[in-house]
């Protein structure tokens, strides 16, 4: 009887450890959380003397570098998928696999992007200060590695120590929507997307954002606009329609006054009509919404670049062409004064991030 009972008071003071620590846990998330405020004006960094004008050629690319933790075999822990035998499997890692592997894939990813040498460049999925990465400050080295650019920066991704997925907690994030200019912005500002407010999802939500940047044009009353996005990826509340619906409404305005606009970044959505596009061994994802120009602001419209290459990879299986999913997420919603003279999806198989650049050339009309 004396031995039951000590094995009963262990297992229930056992307990009592566990719910103690979740309870805190609990406690310190909820202390710690806060949403970024909306309309934040942002910090012009070394910005650049030379204004923006009409028919002449400029190039823009949009680029999400994965935080540096997508090499071509990394898997992510939130992704599935099944093949077309019906077997389903998930992704593994929440963080990058080394802070050596972060580094080489933001050192290839901005090898990329001179190649490119484009006049403008909208980064996502930059870290500040994040487990995920091991702590690399990839906004200063990016913004070193590109010191002839002005540049912007707004957070979309401020949490607190996430220890989810047990066998490799995400940790703490700080990270955010890097864009590089070589002409000057006159004026920058971040916008809050909305998001979930459901008690336990909000926790580990993004603070979904985008950038507006405002750029004068040489003899002209009118603005060059672009902007920096990132829409939600997981939603299950239907709040992408209404950042869809925030969206078009700056559209809107836009419109109204004139000005030229380019929304550019990782949509979440096919923006392509993409889903059974290219090649695959996997079974056609059904869960992605779509946009198409009947969603959008009338007198805006898609730049598509889906015939030659996809722009993201499922990532519950390492990239194997023609076989690992993919298809279109990224790239450019213009204004009707806008002329495309070329865009393209960037085809460097997924090398050092789940995306492919989005390159485009235009001019403004």
């Amino acid at each position: 009887m004396k031995i039951f009972k000590r094995v009963l008071g262990i297992i229930l003071s056992l307990v009592l450890v566990v719910l103690l620590v979740v309870v805190g846990y609990v406690i310190y998330m909820e202390a710690s959380y806060y949403r970024i405020d909306d309309k934040q004006k942002l910090e012009v960094e070394n910005n650049q003397n030379k204004l923006v004008a009409r028919n002449e050629e400029y190039s823009i690319t949009s680029y999400n570098v994965g935080f540096g933790a997508y090499s071509q075999d990394y898997t992510f822990f939130m992704d599935s998928g099944t093949d077309k035998d019906g077997v389903v499997t998930y992704g593994k890692h929440s963080r990058a696999r080394s802070k050596e592997e972060c580094q080489r894939n933001i050192d290839g990813s901005i090898g990329f992007l001179k190649e490119l040498n484009s006049d403008f460049m909208l980064i996502q999925e930059v870290d500040v200060k994040a487990h995920r990465s091991h702590f690399i400050d990839q906004l200063d080295y990016m913004k070193k590695a590109f010191g002839e650019y002005g540049s912007t920066f707004g957070l979309n991704f401020h949490s607190p120590y996430l220890a989810y997925p047990f066998d490799e907690p995400h940790g703490s994030v700080d990270a955010g929507l890097l864009s590089l200019f070589r002409y000057q912005v006159d004026f920058s500002e971040r916008r809050s997307l909305p998001v979930t407010t459901h008690w336990i999802n909000k926790l580990a939500e993004l603070d979904r954002s985008f950038t507006t940047n405002r750029l004068k044009i040489t003899g002209s009353d009118k603005e060059l606009v672009i902007i920096n996005i990132h829409m939600s990826a997981y939603d299950t509340e239907g709040y992408r329609d209404k950042q869809l619906k925030m969206l078009n409404e700056l559209l809107a305005m836009e419109k109204e006054a004139g000005n030229y606009v380019i929304v550019g970044g990782d949509f979440n959505h096919d923006v392509s009509n993409s889903l059974d596009a290219f090649k695959t061994e996997q079974q056609k994802r059904t869960d992605i919404p779509r946009i198409t120009d009947d969603d959008l602001t009338a007198g805006f419209s898609f730049a598509d670049a889906k015939n030659n290459a996809p722009s993201v990879r499922n990532c519950n299986i390492p990239f194997v062409k023609d076989h690992t999913y993919t298809y279109v997420c990224d790239g450019f919603i213009l204004s009707d004064n806008i002329k495309v003279n070329s865009i393209e999806n960037v085809d460097k198989q997924f090398l050092y991030s789940d995306h492919n650049p989005v390159h485009l050339k235009f001019e403004l009309k």
